[in-house]
């Protein structure tokens, strides 16, 4: 009896313990990003005070000039950072426990593939440009979704089957918008390719709206599905065990980080590396308390600020958000897959 009461002790001990760094951590994330989200609109040629940043942003005093350098230029461009870096984080480490491989994420499974095949179409032969590229990029990642989880489906979904059809089909959408490419006009071309680099400041103020209410309604149906993610990262048997309706439940958080994913790349183009990293850092910083979908959407916002600070204000010529997440990811991808191999942890 004793034995089992101090063992009971322990366990809450632990669990306490864990909640309490995750507490920390997640705190801790949530001031970074409110001050990364502020620099970002301080920083440029024209400098601005903290104070006058968030005096402009909640509207306690009138400044015409202050007020149209934050809300008019650097708001827009602050919101798309920090929404889009928060639907890709959580996109990213919710693909990632469910198909429980840590490549598994939007980058690799054909998800931002599907939406530039269907960007570049509407570019290269529509002209199309603004909304109707952002609501062609929505339609053709929920379209390569839905393809690969039916073509996925054998009386369920295995992550690893999942994982090697959307590989494939990323290639396969790949092959597509080189071929686009080859047959567009050198502006549609430019265009293109500035799309498919990725970039928080080429959104309009519809997108923008969309993908913040997004963020707002799905983060938390991502967190009451987070039982439901946990219980399935143990195996279907085991879900089930626990009362987890496991098909129901995964078709739910497919959908949820489809949407996220899709309504992220529709914003800002297809910015690589995010999704594939917020999940693998937040778990090195909440230690035993792993899993996380707020500290991981974080810490995809807290890359996305950083990367744009870094690719406007901190390079010699202003560049694409993306190529300095791009160049940040590359390294750790390898990194993933040398201690992946070493570990024999690829499945």
């Amino acid at each position: 009896m004793t034995t089992t009461v101090s063992t009971t002790g322990a366990f809450r001990a632990i669990r306490r313990r864990r909640n309490a760094r995750a507490l920390v951590v997640t705190c801790a994330l949530t001031l970074a990003v409110g001050a990364l989200f502020v620099l970002t609109m301080m920083v440029g040629s024209f400098q601005l005070t903290a104070g006058e940043v968030i005096a402009s942003v909640l509207h306690l005093r009138e400044d015409p000039s202050v007020d149209f350098v934050v809300r008019g230029l650097r708001l827009p461009t602050a919101a798309a950072a920090l929404a889009v870096g928060l639907a890709l984080g959580a996109a990213g480490t919710i693909f990632q426990q469910l198909l429980r491989n840590p490549l598994a994420s939007p980058d690799f499974v054909g998800i931002n593939s599907g939406a530039g095949l269907a960007a570049i179409t509407g570019i290269v032969l529509l002209q199309a440009g603004g909304l109707a590229v952002s609501a062609l990029a929505l339609a053709g990642a929920i379209v390569a979704a839905l393809l690969m989880y039916v073509l996925a489906w054998r009386d369920g979904v295995a992550g690893y089957r999942f994982i090697l059809i959307g590989i494939g089909a990323a290639l396969f959408f790949d092959g597509l918008i080189g071929y686009m490419l080859t047959r567009a006009r050198l502006n549609d071309a430019q265009q293109a390719m500035h799309w498919l680099t990725g970039s928080v400041g080429q959104a309009d103020a519809a997108e923008l709206r969309l993908l913040l209410a997004a963020v707002a309604v799905l983060l938390p149906v991502a967190l009451l599905l987070q039982r439901q993610l946990r219980g399935l990262e143990l195996g279907d048997d085991a879900a089930r065990a626990l009362g987890v309706r496991t098909e129901l439940s995964r078709a739910g958080l497919l959908a949820t980080a489809v949407v996220l994913t899709a309504l992220a790349v529709a914003v800002a183009g297809p910015m690589i590396f995010v999704a594939l990293v917020a999940g693998p850092i937040a778990n090195r910083l909440l230690g035993p308390a792993t899993g996380g979908i707020v500290p991981a959407a974080l810490v995809g916002a807290t890359l996305v600020l950083v990367a744009d600070l870094v690719a406007v204000h901190l390079l010699p010529t202003p560049l694409p958000t993306g190529v300095v997440t791009g160049a940040v990811g590359a390294p750790y991808l390898l990194w993933l897959l040398a201690t992946t191999n070493r570990q024999g942890a690829g499945g």
